[in-house]
């Protein structure tokens, strides 16, 4: 009676070895959970790449403001003054503002007074007022170095935000990399651990009906051969779970900018064996590569550099053009320059200058101007090749996610299959036509399959992520 009792136990609990492999269960999951949503925007707010490209674009900015100071307005005072053997030999005193523009034109006034036996007779005796200004009508008319080191200062700015969405690009596709092996790495030791305790409960029912005798001893032997081999796969599991957490924690930092490593309480929120992928959207190939070509960080940058290279072209044309500036200040006495300033006194009273130039051969202007538009020229290649390089890796990376969610279905029908066979195996087992051994051996294959769901899954959320970063969307 009690060896027909056993049996019966023996074969209801290897019918339910089926199901048990269909629903991964762990006994006690961890209490707290990291979605991939907190966990990106932990290493958006704190990794220390993040936090550099922030700094360069600070950096920028501050470069930025340097060039606007070329255009602030300034102020000069001088004083000299020469006394020997009690005579008043000079005395100089000069009080100036500079207003530069935009336009290269410089505005300039101000107070001087002059006194001294021998003082520079070109200067006016006394206290006097001027307000004048100088143009370039030749060279620097169009452009000159403090507008173009702005220009530059302000793509600069921009040139360096596109370059830190291009690091954070890069720096996320790498840590949802590893956040996604993370949750493969954690799947596995799951399904694992379920195998385990299943088998454990196998051999211990085995190890009963064998000292009862009603089964071989055999069939115990080949029960623990299974636990041991499992239990040897449950301890390389974990060790991959574990090393995937470390590799999650090189982009988990602190606010203090302390590497934080993630603690074993912790556990994905994502459930691999619960997640569809199928319900996920993802955008068509052709509305990638549009966005991409207008929003890409690394073809933006290329841009700016462009638009800056430009900038330096029209700098280096300005050396081929003569030099032609005029100076006129209108003259007044006394400190009170707009009261004495009129069309009488601008006709008498005034300081005029012209300055004119050009090299004779222009060599130097015409190599620098030739240099210019090479720089432009090679850029622009390589701007080129690298467009039609993003555009064939979101080719690449779109036709792998869409290949790989194929293999998801394919895998999954795969399971499937094999936990149908094993059911029929546990039913030929149950009328005596089957062995332990094929019951062990179709366990196997069920095991290896839910692995490669796993597996297969994980590569396919990458991917996808592998996608937005081709196209440099990743932010």
């Amino acid at each position: 009676m009690k060896k027909s009792k056993a049996t019966l136990t023996l074969r209801w609990y290897l019918a339910l070895l089926a199901v048990s492999f269909a629903a991964v269960t762990m006994a006690q999951e961890p209490v707290l959970t990291l979605s991939p949503e907190d966990y990106l925007a932990i290493v958006r707010q704190y990794h220390p790449v993040a936090k550099q490209a922030v700094w360069q674009v600070n950096a920028a900015e501050a470069q930025l403001l340097s060039s606007r100071g070329m255009f602030d307005p300034s102020v000069y005072f001088t004083n000299e003054q020469k006394n020997f053997s009690g005579k008043e030999y000079y005395k100089y005193s000069n009080v100036q503002l500079k207003i530069p523009t935009w336009f290269g034109v410089e505005l300039m006034g101000g107070i001087e007074n002059n006194a001294g036996v021998y003082a520079d007779p070109e200067l006016t005796q006394g206290q006097s007022s001027y307000a004048g200004l100088s143009i370039p009508l030749g060279k620097n008319l169009l452009m000159d170095k403090r507008r173009a080191a702005l220009a530059q200062a302000k793509l600069m700015v921009n040139q360096s935000k596109a370059e830190q969405q291009l690091a954070l690009n890069d720096l996320l596709y790498e840590a949802i990399g590893a956040y996604w092996n993370w949750v493969r790495d954690y799947q596995v030791y799951k399904i694992v651990s379920n195998a385990v305790e299943i088998n454990e409960k196998r051999y211990n029912l085995l190890k009963v009906t064998v000292e009862q005798g009603d089964r071989a001893g055999a069939d115990s032997t080949e029960a623990l051969t299974q636990l041991l081999s499992f239990r040897a796969v449950l301890n390389d599991a974990w060790m991959r779970f574990q090393n995937s957490g470390y590799e999650l924690s090189n982009y988990l930092w602190t606010k203090e900018e302390q590497p934080y490593l993630l603690p074993s309480t912790i556990s994905p929120s994502v459930k691999m064996d619960v997640i569809n992928p199928y319900s996920i959207p993802y955008q068509p190939l052709n509305d990638l590569l549009v966005v991409a070509d207008s929003v890409h960080p690394k073809l933006q940058s290329y841009q700016y550099k462009l638009q800056s290279l430009d900038f330096e072209r029209k700098l280096k044309f300005q050396s081929l053009l003569p030099t032609l500036n005029l100076k006129y200040n209108a003259l007044a006495e006394g400190y009170q320059w707009w009261n004495g300033i009129n069309s009488t006194s601008m006709q008498n009273n005034y300081k005029f200058g012209v300055d004119a130039g050009i090299p004779l051969l222009l060599r130097q202007g015409r190599g620098d101007y030739r240099s210019a538009k090479i720089k432009i020229q090679s850029v622009e290649i390589e701007r080129d090749y690298t467009r039609q390089s993003i555009s064939n890796k979101i080719r690449q990376y779109h036709t792998e996610m869409v290949n790989l969610l194929q293999q998801v279905s394919l895998s999954e029908q795969a399971l499937k299959a094999y936990q149908k066979v094993f059911e029929v195996e546990l039913m030929k087992f149950e009328i005596g036509e089957s062995t332990l051994f094929m019951i062990n051996s179709r366990e196997n294959k069920v095991l290896e399959a839910q692995q490669k769901v796993t597996d297969v899954k994980a590569k396919f959320f990458k991917s996808l992520y592998g996608v937005q970063w081709a196209a440099g969307i990743l932010r």
